[in-house]
């Protein structure tokens, strides 16, 4: 699939000086780039060009004349004889009445909302753009691009189920920027490095990665000499960020980004997106001017009764005004870009919820930039998962308005997490997340794979750390380690951090494939955190969104060091989407086999499942379609052995195997089904907190 510029693809004729309304940014034509721009209530625009970032200057000024070059809303202007990678921005005249919501600031230098790139000067300043005065030298800028010079050659969406998915959430920069990743200096944290970690991600057998934010960001926006790594700051919805980009030319991010893209999907590896359309860089009342906030800041973000203040339901300092029409048509462009121009598969939308709000901050029933996602054709089949609470109370995981919407399952990870560790009162929750969650999602009789099941994501603890603190360690971040959460559900198996102790270190290598078991096993849709596979640590910081190094790169020697677990999770992907079941080769995954099956619960006793209040166990029987196989899985979250009785087995079936036993060392915690050992007897001793999964098939089914 091939996609060109509006301009390129409509063959229209190159518009008059005045310029058009529509579209909006910067296109280009054979004789040069129309610019166009949403500027409400404005009284004077200026397009500035630039020959140079870093130019203190720029070289040419023109001024928009408000009766030729305006169209309602809408400033334009047509510049001939300019082309891609020309670097341009705005200056906006017109009222600063903060108490009025507004807020033109004609010192500011403005990027373009529809920018398709985002040139930085050497010497940018977040200051600058915040205090008074012209900050001309150290603003960012935008870039012109011309999309249809890139060759996709016969790259498409792959489409892939969420039945058929294993999600990877990844960060660009952090995956490959450890010295010891391999990759050359020059392409350390780039996409370009990315591309070369394919074969990892191919054998480790994920088939999505989810890329946390790589929309271009502030990285002044964190604590002083520490900044924002994992770039939930945007300052464009249309630009990749260039500090990802091996490449100097402002133009070679697009390419890159690209062929990052284009080569996962070669690797049969689907791209989403974590996007953030719920607020920007340019943060609360004090925050500096950047884009929005000169050119309409009344459409753009939600505003308190006193204007002067942002609504602030992200906790970042401002909100997207999301269900104003102007805002509305920005995301919706905004996302068809993505998937049209850049061929992104899906997208993660992190605080959804803020989504459903009015210009007010009241929850909407039927928000209509939900109902414009759902119903848009060109996101028709695309993957849309939602993280459905935001900073400021709403909480709609079961309840998230749209049918297409799939979502983060924060119950999951809690009870999971608790229960592992040993508390009270979660079997009977354990076996609901197990089954994909049908008290929370059951109602709207949709398909289980609308849980995506997680333990951890980049917001919190890593796994390693799960099992390794009590408490948060975030003094890195400098803030006296008053921010990240405060409940964990976490457990250190006995001592605070690192530890030569071998019997705790046991017990945490015995934790992490619980957690590991219980996400791959479940019914929905599952999510690893990138490094957790071979137990990565952050040293127990929880919030590590200001830490661009080692804490949160990716540690390659730990896939050494941490063999036995990245065996272990490779073998459970692989059993997850149905590369290791010894059944004929079917095309569907484990998922879509066990969903919507007859379970039958146990205890410690068969057929007597124990959900009382003091009960650490789980167990559970169930048969695939046509009874090609059963399976049965043994969770003992208590700190003792237990006997567990296990289904007899029938002359019709052959004995039951040992798939999984997370007590035991590598590699007997989890074998090839032909290497399976065979269980004799009515029950199996499950040792303290261990998973087990048990597999047998019909006699005479054949080989695989």
């Amino acid at each position: 699939m091939r996609t060109e510029p509006i301009a390129n693809r409509t063959k229209e004729a190159a518009p008059s000086g005045h310029g058009r309304s529509f579209p909006l940014g910067a296109t280009l034509y054979p004789e040069g780039v129309n610019f166009s721009v949403f500027s409400k209530q404005s009284e004077a625009v200026q397009l500035l060009l630039f020959d140079h970032v870093d130019d203190p200057k720029p070289s040419r000024v023109i001024e928009l004349d408000r009766h030729t070059n305006r169209t309602y809303h809408y400033w334009h202007v047509f510049v001939p004889a300019i082309t891609a990678g020309q670097i341009y921005a705005y200056r906006v005249r017109g009222p600063f009445e903060p108490e009025q919501g507004l807020r033109f600031d004609p010192d500011k230098v403005l990027l373009d909302p529809y920018g398709r790139s985002v040139a930085r000067p050497a010497g940018y300043s977040r200051d600058a753009a915040r205090k008074p005065g012209d900050n001309a030298a150290s603003a960012m800028k935008s870039v012109a691009a011309d999309l249809g010079m890139y060759d996709w050659e016969d790259d498409t969406l792959l489409r892939r189920p969420f039945a058929k998915s294993v999600i990877y959430e990844l960060h660009v920069g952090g995956f490959t920027k450890h010295p010891n990743s391999g990759i050359t200096p020059a392409k350390r944290g780039t996409y370009a490095g990315l591309i070369e970690k394919i074969p990892y991600l191919l054998e480790l057998g994920v088939s999505a990665v989810e890329l946390l934010p790589v929309f271009a960001f502030d990285e002044q926006d964190g604590p002083p000499a520490l900044g924002n790594y994992w770039g939930y700051s945007p300052i464009g919805f249309f630009a990749p960020h260039a500090g990802y980009s091996s490449r100097r030319d402002p133009l070679g991010v697009l390419d890159e980004f690209r062929d990052m893209v284009k080569a996962l999907h070669r690797a049969n590896i689907e791209v989403i997106l974590d996007v953030v359309y719920n607020h920007t860089a340019e943060a609360g009342h004090d925050g500096p001017t950047l884009c929005f906030r000169g050119l309409s800041n009344e459409a753009y973000y939600i505003l308190e009764s006193n204007k002067a203040l942002y609504g602030n339901y992200t906790g970042c300092g401002n909100t997207l005004n999301a269900n104003e029409p102007i805002c509305r048509r920005l995301i919706i462009d905004s996302l068809r870009y993505w998937v049209s121009d850049m061929h992104v598969d899906g997208f993660r939308f992190d605080l959804a919820s803020i989504l459903s709000r009015d210009s007010s901050g009241r929850p909407m029933p039927s928000p209509p930039i939900l109902w414009d996602i759902e119903s848009d054709p060109v996101l028709a089949n695309v993957k849309l998962i939602a993280e459905a609470w935001d900073a400021a109370g709403l909480y709609q995981v079961g309840s998230f308005v749209g049918e297409s919407w799939k979502e983060w399952n924060g119950r999951f990870r809690d009870d999971v997490r608790a229960f592992v560790k040993g508390d009270n009162g979660k079997a009977g929750a354990v076996a609901q997340r197990l089954l994909g969650s049908p008290d929370i999602y059951g109602h709207e009789e949709r398909e289980p794979e609308q849980s995506i099941n997680f333990v951890t994501c980049h917001d919190g603890f890593t796994l390693n750390d799960v099992v390794s603190y009590n408490g948060k360690h975030n003094e890195a971040n400098r803030e006296e380690n008053r921010d990240g959460s405060n409940d964990n559900l976490s457990w250190n198996c006995g001592v605070e951090g690192v530890t030569n102790d071998q019997e705790v270190e046991r017990l945490r290598n015995r934790q992490v494939k619980n957690f590991l078991t219980l996400t791959l096993l479940s019914v929905g849709t599952p999510m690893l955190l990138m490094g957790d596979e071979v137990r990565h640590s952050q040293g127990g910081n929880n919030n590590a969104y200001c830490q661009d190094n080692e804490i949160s790169w990716f540690d390659w020697d730990l896939v050494k060091k941490h063999a036995d677990t990245l065996r272990f999770v490779k073998h459970l992907i692989a059993l997850r989407l149905n590369r290791e079941l010894p059944i004929e080769r079917l095309n569907v995954s484990l998922n879509e086999l066990l969903r919507n099956q007859p379970v039958q619960w146990h205890g410690v006793e068969l057929h007597s499942p124990d959900w009382g209040h003091d009960s650490h166990v789980v167990s559970a029987t169930v048969s695939v379609p046509g009874n090609q196989l059963l399976l049965h899985i043994i969770v003992n979250a208590y700190w003792e052995t237990l006997p567990f009785e296990i289904p007899r087995g029938s002359d019709a079936y052959e004995p039951w195997r040992r798939y999984v036993d997370t007590f035991l060392d590598s590699p007997d915690d989890i074998c090839d089904w032909s290497e399976a050992p065979t269980v004799e007897g009515s029950t199996y001793p499950v040792q303290p907190r261990s998973v087990v999964l048990l597999m047998t098939r019909p006699r005479n089914s054949g080989t695989i």
